[in-house]
Parts: structure tokens; sequence; C-alpha cells
């Protein structure tokens, strides 16, 4: 339980952060531009919401609202007629619609006062009386509040489609604070803004990280013993102990980024034995026989991971390594007489040879003869008794910078911005690239949701790695934002460019139905995204 609320909560906190670096660039253009904002909502707020607020005005929970002592009472009767008007307008299609069924006379629509509707945020709305207007304010004619739907967020812009299907807003003539009424330019940067923030926010992210740590790395070259390989990775050709060299040509020395190469190259070359260059092909379909093979627990790692000595660090008083004398410093060549000659094969022969022992004296512990290399080249073998869990009592080194000479590298706050943008592009790149093989009937079952996106996080709080995923988490945001389904971003963008190449805008009607095909598709995508975390979750 303890490990899912640190996932959770990473994932909550991420979440919440790219949702309101992403809203707030459609607000900031939309405000430069002179376009009234009327909400600012992390996640959603169907019926009701957790929390709102409108500066000098009112703040609510759950639903229910008191005034602040900044609001007269001309401002609360405004905003409350402006509620039962919007009210009345709604019974009065009802009304019509019915009325038109059964062949009745349609009874006049109610008369809106579009002064006492609209005075109150737009210094020159139609009909607004002289003594209500009054200077329009950047930041402070805006709802601020959070949804209780954790699925994304939006800002309410005035005079668009969007998320809010406000289609009665629609109806009123237009006035020039209002999205529509806008240079189609102006349009299309307040769309791709929230994309463009969430890029830039990625970039400042990586940037701040290598400013603050620097990277420190072992290149492939340097590991001696090479890199252990998964089952999957074994049969496609690899070899434990092979070099990664190249993939496609790209030459790779930065482990980061070497696991996404490989992956999705169709040649990798690996040095092999320390002397012969051995070029093995990729399948189109690896990412996925990887994915699988770790969703069914058939490995510790994914792909590769280095090989290193198993080299004890710290002796458990009273535990069998420290019966059998074994020391700090001493490392495990070998159990039973099979060689390990890093930590991946030590662990995974120590696992074996205690269940076969087990199995056959019929025990519920195993002993296992343990082959020490120690100080001055000596080598001793030694019983060890092993616990029930087939634990021996000692610590073992990890760090790969104990084994190997590390790259090391710090950047100045001017060098750290340029590499944070090489960081990003090559993320977004990648990115890119992997989403190509969704479309496959593989990719499609390796879709995931929530669950999948917050298993990615550290089971114990890591700022350095939480922001890391965080940024990788911005660029797919501004990634997925662009592509140009209606409902996204990207739909906006594609119906913006129409009316550019065009000299004209799709019809209001067709901007509709496109709106809700585009999120009925997009909530299809969401409940599937997430069923799949859940069938993946009771198959294991």
């Amino acid at each position: 339980m303890d490990v899912f609320l640190i996932k959770a909560t990473q994932l909550i906190l991420a979440l919440a952060f790219l949702i309101v670096i992403h809203e707030f660039g459609h607000f900031l253009f939309a405000r430069i531009f002179g376009v009234k904002v009327e909400k600012f909502y992390i996640f959603f707020d169907p019926w009701t919401e957790l929390f709102k607020w409108r500066p000098n005005k009112y703040i609510g929970f759950l639903g229910s609202h008191k005034w602040l002592k900044g609001a007269t009472e001309e401002e609360c009767q405004a905003y409350l007629k402006d509620k039962l008007e919007r009210k009345a307008h709604a019974e009065w299609e009802a009304e019509k619609k019915q009325c038109e069924k059964e062949g009745k006379p349609v009874p006049p629509e109610p008369e809106l006062t579009v002064g006492h509707i609209w005075a109150e945020d737009a210094p020159d709305a139609v009909g607004a009386p002289e003594g209500q207007k009054k200077k329009r304010r950047f930041w402070k004619d805006t709802e601020y509040g959070i949804g209780w739907i954790p699925l994304g967020g939006y800002c309410k812009i005035s005079g668009m489609i969007d998320e809010s299907m406000d289609t009665e807003q629609m109806k009123r003539p237009a006035q020039k604070w209002e999205f529509r009424t806008k240079p189609a330019w102006q349009r299309l940067l307040i769309m791709v803004a929230g994309v463009l923030f969430n890029f830039l926010l990625a970039i400042l992210i990586y940037a701040g990280i290598v400013y603050s740590t620097g990277e420190k790395y072992v290149r492939f070259d340097r590991a001696e013993l090479g890199m252990a390989y998964s089952p999957a990775a074994h049969e496609v050709g690899f070899r434990d102990g092979d070099i990664p060299l190249t993939a496609d040509g790209k030459i790779l020395d930065y482990p980061a980024d070497a696991m996404l190469d490989i992956t999705q190259a169709s040649t990798v070359q690996v040095l092999r034995d320390g002397r012969d260059t051995v070029s093995i092909a990729i399948p189109s379909d690896f990412p996925f026989i990887l994915q699988k093979e770790m969703e069914e627990g058939k490995t510790p790692i994914r792909l590769m991971t280095y090989r290193i000595p198993t080299r004890v660090i710290s002796v458990m008083a009273g535990e069998g390594a420290a019966k059998a004398g074994i020391r700090e410093g001493d490392e495990i060549v070998a159990v039973d007489s099979i060689a390990t000659p890093s930590l991946f094969e030590f662990k995974q022969t120590l696992e074996q040879q205690a269940s076969l022992y087990k199995k056959e004296h019929s025990a519920d512990r195993a002993t296992v003869l343990l082959t020490l290399s120690r100080e001055g080249g000596k080598t001793e073998t030694v019983p060890v008794e092993l616990s029930d869990n087939d634990m021996m009592g000692v610590g073992l080194e990890t760090d790969i910078t104990r084994f190997y000479p590390a790259e090391e590298k710090h950047y100045s706050l001017l060098a750290s911005i340029p590499r944070g943008v090489e960081m990003g592009v090559d993320k977004l790149t990648s990115y890119a690239k992997s989403m190509k093989l969704v479309a496959t009937k593989e990719g499609a079952k390796s879709i995931g949701g929530f669950g999948s996106i917050g298993s990615i996080f550290p089971e114990k709080w890591d700022w350095v790695a939480f922001w890391n995923i965080a940024a990788f988490l911005s660029v797919a945001l501004a990634f997925m934002n662009i592509l140009p389904i209606p409902a996204l971003d990207g739909g906006h963008v594609l119906f913006l460019l129409y009316e550019i190449i065009f000299r004209r805008p799709p019809s209001q009607k067709f901007m509709e139905v496109a709106q809700m095909c585009g999120m009925a598709f997009l909530i299809l995508l969401l409940l599937y995204a997430n069923g799949m975390d859940i069938v993946r979750l009771f198959i294991k």
C-alpha cells in the first residue's frame, strides 16, 4: 500500500503540474490577444467541482460558493441574473423542441439583457450601461477551480467550441473579446501555446537536471564484462558479454538513450568476445516482445544491464554468510562450481541451485558452495546455509562506477540550456517514432492508462527521477495534444489551417459535431487504455 500511495502521489502531482503549464499557455496567449478566459480548471468538473475561486468575487467548495468582500451587491445580482437567464433560455430551447415535435405554436424566446450578462467583464459590451463599463483585468475576470475527475484540465475560452460545448454562447452576437472574432493567426497561436509550453517545460526540466546534477555514466566500451541481456534479447541474437556499438549506424555511448535506439533500430552492431563485430537484426515488434517479457515476470531486466562482479560490501551478523566467514570485499565467482562472472548471473544461479538443493534433499533451507576471490588473488570455497527466503545476509555492490571508469560532465547555466534542448528534441523524436507501432495489433495490446504511467515512477521518492519522468510525460503530452483529432489542440489547429487556406472557417454545426466525435473517441480510448491496465492486473 505504501508503494501504491507513493506512486499515485507522484503521478497526480506530475499530471496536475503538467496540466497547469499546458492550460497556462492557452490562457497567456488568449489574454495577450484580448480574448476573455472564463474558466481555468485543473481536472474536469461536470455537474460540480471540488473548489472554485473568482478573484474579489466568490470562493466555493463542492458546488457551493460564498461572496467575498470585494463583490458589490450589484455584481452579485448581475451574476445571479446571468445564471437565471441562462437557465430560462435553456428551458425555452427544450420547450421549443417539444412544441415543434407536437406541432404546437412556439412560445416567444425570452429576452436576454446582454448588458447584465456581460457588462461586468467587458468594457465595451453591447448594451452595457455607461456606469457599468470598466477596465478589463488580465487575470481577475477568470474563474479558477479544481474538478473531481483527474483526466485532464481546460481553459474555457470565450467564443470558442471546446470541451464545455457552450453552444448557447455561440448563438449570441460575436463580441470583440471573443476567440471567434480574432484573426486566424492569433487563434492559431492560442491553440498551439499549450503544446509549446509543455515542450518548453520539458527542455527547462532537462536543463535544470543536468545543471544541478551533471551527467555521470559509464560508456559501454569501458565495461570490460559487457552487458547481460534478457531472454528475449538472447532470442534475437544478443549474448551476455556483448558490448553495444551502433544502432542503424548511430554510435551508442550514452546508456540513457541506448535502449530506445536499440529497440527502434533495424540493425545493431555489438563487439563480441572483445574482438569480433557482429550485426544483429532487430524485429519490428521487438519493443512489444520486451514489454510482454517484463509483464510476465520472466526477467528482472528490460533488454540489458551492465555486468559487474559480485562484490560483498556488508555482512549481517548471525546470518549464513557471517557464519561461513565471508568478509567485506570478497567477490563471489562461482556457486556450486558454476561460474558466475557477474552479479546478474550470480543471482540467477543462486536461485536455481537453492531450488535444486531443496528439491533433492526435501529440505526447507538450502546450502550452497560459494567460491570467493579474496584480496591478494586468493580463492576459497565455503559452504553457506541460506535462510528460508534463500538469502545469506550480505549487501552487494550495485554501483557500476565502483568497477568501471565513469564519464562525468558538468554544465554551466548557459551550457545546460542547449543540452536541455538536445534532450527534449531526442525524447520527442523517439516518442514520435514509437507511436507508429501503436497502430499494429501488438501495439494496441500494449496501450496502457494511468496504471501504466504510474508504474514508471520509482517506489521511493527521488526528485531527480520524478523530474525526469515529468519531463518525458510533458513531451508525450505535447505530442499527443498536437495530433489532428477534434477535441485536442491539434484538431483546432487543423480547422484553423483549413480556414487560412480556404479563406472561410468550417460551419459551426460541423465544429460542434466534430468536437463531440473527438470527445467520444478520446473517452473510448481512455476507457480502453485503463481497461487494459485492469486486464493485465488480473492476468498477472
